[in-house]
């Protein structure tokens, strides 16, 4: 299946010499099976770690190392693929090619190639710590990121050397987000600011226990994601999230309602969009206590006294009236019975632009599911119902639906 960003586009991969060489056949496979055309550029050293043949079979291209023998007698390959190419990954990047490229030297294909190529650029530097802390390392990475080349890592974990320390290349799903987000620039949101709420509150009883609920987050990471994928800077204000916060979105971990609509309203000056796709409890605890509740002999029941928390997208209603912003606001009703009614009503009450309206008995539909299916109901009366997909598949489908309002508007 085609990714809608990567699908078509002509990446050119390049593996240098060491260890992380063989995450490189995992990235090459996941840039394939998005429809992307790759191909591969490796160093002599690369191929000392894997292959050239792996990557040829996982991409149905030859993959290169000599700029002297390329297949099909091309006397200047490196031309006629920096040309091609829609986008340049260099995963890993050693320290040695690191500072080729940063002194712009071309001694080799893949050097010449990226010497060669207006294609943007991603680097993801894999190497021993104190080559990477090295004051001249650093400064080459710095002229780079300077020359609007887009580094992705290093990160901190267990090395080759067995040591721990920075250096560690990042994971291939972190290096496939940064080329996304490349790649989206210039989309229908470049240039917006997006804030996207996730996660289950949790309300504290005592320094142990709190009150919460099932979500994982994973719709609300599913939205920050097609917003950054559609070029918008996005801010990502979660509660614990069953899965990890995305690369390339601001994370603003809170806990409770309170912490959370502080953060949002901190942001409302600067949002174009706000996504509300938190389940933020309605109540909490009137008096947490200091210490861990313990029960005594003979006790059977426990009363705690509950209060209101802050409406968020209310907050944010009463303060939309005099600022304009956000633009679009963008709520989620995740109820258990008359859906559409009490959605609705959510919708008119908080003046929202759009309400996404899911059941969540609906198998297939509930918290912490990979899937989703909603009925988007916008203020103007008009209803429209996404079938069962995935949750980033839903998230595009709201995306799609607030990029048509802002545009209307």
């Amino acid at each position: 299946m085609n990714d809608r960003l990567l699908g078509g586009k002509r990446v050119l991969l390049g593996v240098t010499g060491g260890i992380a060489a063989y995450k490189a056949a995992d990235l090459c496979s996941k840039l394939v099976q998005a429809g992307a055309q790759v191909d591969v550029i490796m160093t002599e050293a690369a191929t000392r770690f894997v292959a050239a043949l792996t990557f040829s079979a996982l991409t149905g291209r030859p993959a290169r190392v000599d700029m002297w023998t390329a297949p099909g007698g091309d006397p200047i390959p490196h031309v006629h693929m920096a040309a091609a190419a829609d986008l340049v990954i260099v995963a890993p990047l050693s320290a040695n090619t690191l500072a080729r490229l940063a002194l712009g030297l071309a001694d080799n294909l893949l050097t010449a190639t990226l010497l060669a190529t207006e294609a943007p650029l991603v680097l993801a530097p894999a190497m021993e710590s104190h080559m990477w802390s090295n004051p001249i390392t650093q400064a080459h990475a710095q002229a780079l990121r300077d020359r609007g080349a887009v580094q992705v890592g290093p990160g901190i974990g267990r090395l080759a050397s067995g040591a721990l320390g920075a250096g560690r290349m990042a994971e291939p799903n972190e290096i496939l987000a940064a080329a996304r987000g490349v790649l989206a620039r210039g989309g229908p949101l470049a240039g917006r600011q997006v804030v996207v709420t996730a996660g289950g509150t949790q309300e504290p009883l005592d320094p142990v226990r709190y009150i919460t609920n099932a979500s994982s987050g994973k719709m609300g990471v599913a939205l920050a994601e097609a917003a950054r994928d559609l070029g918008a800077e996005v801010w990502l204000i979660h509660a614990p999230l069953a899965v990890p916060t995305p690369y390339g979105v601001e994370s603003v971990p809170v806990r409770t309602a309170a912490e959370m609509c502080e953060a949002v309203l901190a942001r409302q000056a600067e949002t174009d969009v706000l996504i509300g796709a938190a389940a933020v409890a309605d109540f909490r605890p009137a008096d947490p206590a200091a210490q861990k509740i313990k029960k005594t002999p003979g006790q059977e029941t426990l009363t705690i006294e509950l209060v209101r928390n802050p409406d968020i997208l209310a907050e944010v209603a009463a303060r939309r009236g005099a600022t304009g912003r956000p633009a679009v606001v963008v709520g989620f009703a995740a109820e258990t019975r008359d859906l559409l009614a009490n959605a609705a009503a959510k919708l008119a009450a908080k003046r929202l632009d759009i309400i996404v309206a899911n059941d969540v008995t609906d198998p297939g539909s509930g918290f912490g599911a990979d899937t989703n299916r909603v009925t988007l109901l916008y203020a103007d009366g008009r209803m429209a119902a996404l079938p069962l997909a995935s949750k980033a598949e839903v998230a595009e489908g709201v995306l799609a639906a607030v990029v048509a309002l802002m545009a209307d508007g």
